[in-house]
């Protein structure tokens, strides 16, 4: 098995070389490549400069690797970078596949960064004779660590400030680090860890708390203690700790195979389409809503029933309770039973009364009993109840929307090699498809089809 890739960006000033002690503290668990962003590095004289050029820069870097699975870290002007392509990717944007994890290290905010206007004021000014003298260079890396640092990471640290583009950095200063992504990167899936040195004056718990983490909701905080804002440089042991076990914790989760994800990220599928599809990815969430908690269990156990997934493990029972509380559905229902959410909860009651031990039956039992359902021989007259006829249209709209609900998610579809969405982009001329016997397939189709985590 390919090893995931991580990809590093790192901080204002800094380069990839600021990563080395993190790097050799990971091992060989992680195939781990650090860039040098736009600007900074060897990569100084780059004409990019925005936040958009320099997430679009690093989404490509992605793209010409095509890991199957991946990471991305980001630490301070880095984070707010890493943030936004794990944003895009969730959404299969810019032909990039979901992540399965995103670190932010002293991680700048999708939003304006928060710094004292007098220290942004000198940090300007540093930069007023067209250089940065080693000095000041050197005042930067000391008012970002809380601590000494070994000398020849020091010197390094230094040598990457002096050689970064005055421009790069200006343009961070007064534009970038300003922007605001919020609604852009939105709340993300993505299971993060944030990592944040315990003594960083501007970017340390309480604003990672208050910025960084209603847009991963889900992440824990891990502050290092005696760090400062470039935790990396001086405790890259413990930096590297919280990234591979994050690493560990999510590997081999990826919620699609990586070849059906390229596809949905391709310029055959449209953004509409797109969107959607990703959209589905989210899961509904345990909180009942339609339905109560006994009601949402014994769904779950019905449909677990009446539709056996093989190739996914979906809520099924959660995403029809999520459907019928915004109000959506199929666009009909049988005319002898009332408007959905009221039929399935009576429908579900029902089952309920008649069948109190329904869960605890052996599969052979509870299929006995839908064989009684199915011929009209469970139901009650009881008001708030369905009656047996009722019942056989019930369980005919069960059946109808767990295999609707299921055949519409990625997983499913991937299951059972469904590419019938792709057939066009957002292009002016659409492509189709050109080959529609049965068992012959386009050159496209073998290339995604062919991938190893399909064949089984």
């Amino acid at each position: 098995m390919a090893r995931p890739t991580l990809f590093l960006l790192h901080a204002l000033g800094l380069s990839a070389r600021s990563w080395d002690g993190v790097i050799d503290a990971i091992g060989d668990g992680l195939d781990v490549v650090a860039l040098d962003l736009p600007g900074y590095g060897d990569n100084a004289a780059s004409p990019l400069l925005t936040v958009r050029e320099t997430a679009e820069w690093v989404a490509a870097r992605i793209r010409e690797r095509e890991p199957d699975e991946w990471l991305i870290a980001g630490h301070s002007m880095g984070g707010k970078i890493a943030t936004i392509v794990t944003a895009w990717a969730e959404r299969a944007e810019h032909g990039l596949i979901p992540p399965t994890g995103l670190v932010l290290v002293d991680a700048s905010t999708p939003g304006p960064e928060p710094m004292a206007e007098e220290r942004r004021a000198l940090m300007e000014q540093w930069w007023a004779s067209g250089t940065i003298s080693a000095e000041d260079a050197a005042a930067y890396i000391h008012a970002n660590t809380a601590g000494p640092i070994p000398g020849a990471v020091r010197e390094t640290a230094i040598a990457d400030v002096q050689r970064s583009s005055r421009v790069a950095w200006l343009e961070w200063l007064r534009r970038g680090s300003l922007e605001d992504w919020s609604d852009e990167v939105g709340v993300l899936r993505t299971p993060t860890a944030i990592v944040v040195g315990a003594e960083d004056p501007d970017l340390g718990a309480v604003n990672q708390e208050r910025l960084n983490l209603p847009h991963v909701p889900n992440a824990v905080v891990h502050e290092v203690d005696g760090a400062g804002h470039d935790s990396l440089l001086q405790y890259p042991g413990e930096v590297a700790r919280f990234v591979t076990g994050l690493a560990a914790r999510v590997e081999g989760t990826a919620a699609l195979p990586p070849a059906f994800a390229r596809l949905i990220a391709s310029d055959r599928v449209s953004a509409r389409t797109r969107r959607v599809m990703m959209r589905r990815l989210d899961g509904p969430g345990d909180a009942p809503r339609v339905f109560s908690p006994a009601q949402r269990a014994l769904l779950t156990v019905l449909v677990a029933r009446v539709l056996p997934q093989r190739g996914t493990d979906l809520d099924i029972a959660g995403r029809i309770d999520a459907e019928f509380a915004a109000g959506h559905g199929d666009g009909w229902r049988f005319a002898e039973l009332p408007p959905d959410a009221e039929a399935w909860r009576q429908g579900l009651d029902t089952l309920a009364e008649q069948v109190p031990d329904f869960a605890a039956l052996t599969g052979a039992a509870q299929e006995a009993v839908l064989d009684r359902v199915w011929d009209g021989g469970i139901g009650s007259d009881a008001d708030g109840r369905l009656t047996g006829s009722q019942m056989r249209l019930w369980l005919k709209d069960v059946q109808a929307e767990a295999v609707r609900m299921w055949l519409s998610h990625p997983a499913a579809q991937a299951w059972i090699r469904y590419d019938g969405f792709a057939d066009g982009g957002d292009g002016p001329r659409k492509q189709g498809f050109s080959t529609t016997h049965a068992g012959e397939w386009e050159p496209w189709q073998r290339d995604w089809r062919t991938g190893k985590e399909l064949q089984a």
